[in-house]
């Protein structure tokens, strides 16, 4: 007798998070997930609860593999140069890509919100939170003498969560990292963050 194939929880998110990633989220579908895991219908709502559900597992690990992660660990360097280095690695991962998948959250932001319950909500907070949490190193730079004390954090934060995501849909059309890295380089000039990473 054949013993059944073990279930690999951590293959299984990674094959859905291409799919979702690809395809996008309304395309991935129960039926689509759940033969493309080779499992039943049955077995994909006793291993994952829903579609929603297996969605948002599958975020901490894309978050953590994503151009824009270092933002999110502990500041160690200066800001503004750290912002200009992550969005220059932005432009460069995005352009790099033969799919021109942009960004998984961002494309199911886009197709799934405005929604008032369920993971439109999750990812809603999530972009917000981001803001935010650039907010918060904006303050830091401004703390640290790297920004005017009369630069307005809250706004220069929106500007660049912008930015994130205006870079993320652009580049399914724009596809050369040197004119996606032109474009986020002056809008950063222009917000006065443009610092040049320093050479090592």
């Amino acid at each position: 007798m054949v013993r059944p194939t073990k279930f690999d929880r951590t293959e299984a998110l990674n094959t859905a998070t291409e799919a979702f990633w690809k395809n996008g989220f309304e395309q991935s579908s129960v039926k689509n997930l759940s033969e493309l895991l080779g499992m039943t219908r049955s077995s994909f709502y006793n291993a994952f609860g829903s579609r929603d559900a297996l969605f948002s597992e599958t975020i901490p690990e894309y978050a953590a593999q994503s151009p824009d992660a270092p933002l999110y660990k502990e500041m160690q360097t200066d800001v503004l140069p750290l912002i200009t280095s992550v969005f220059q690695d932005i432009c460069r991962a995005r352009a790099q890509d033969p799919d021109a998948r942009g960004c998984m959250i961002v494309n199911t932001v886009c197709e799934i919100c405005p929604a008032s319950e369920g993971l439109g909500i999750e990812l809603a907070e999530r972009i917000l939170s981001s803001a935010a949490h650039l907010e918060h190193l904006l303050s830091l730079a401004q703390e640290r003498g790297e920004l005017s004390d009369g630069a307005n954090v809250h706004a220069l934060a929106l500007a660049l969560q912008n930015l994130m995501i205006g870079i993320n849909v652009l580049c399914k059309v724009i596809r050369d990292e040197n004119e996606l890295w032109l474009l986020t380089r002056t809008t950063l000039e222009g917000l006065g963050l443009y610092r040049a990473p320093a050479v090592t």
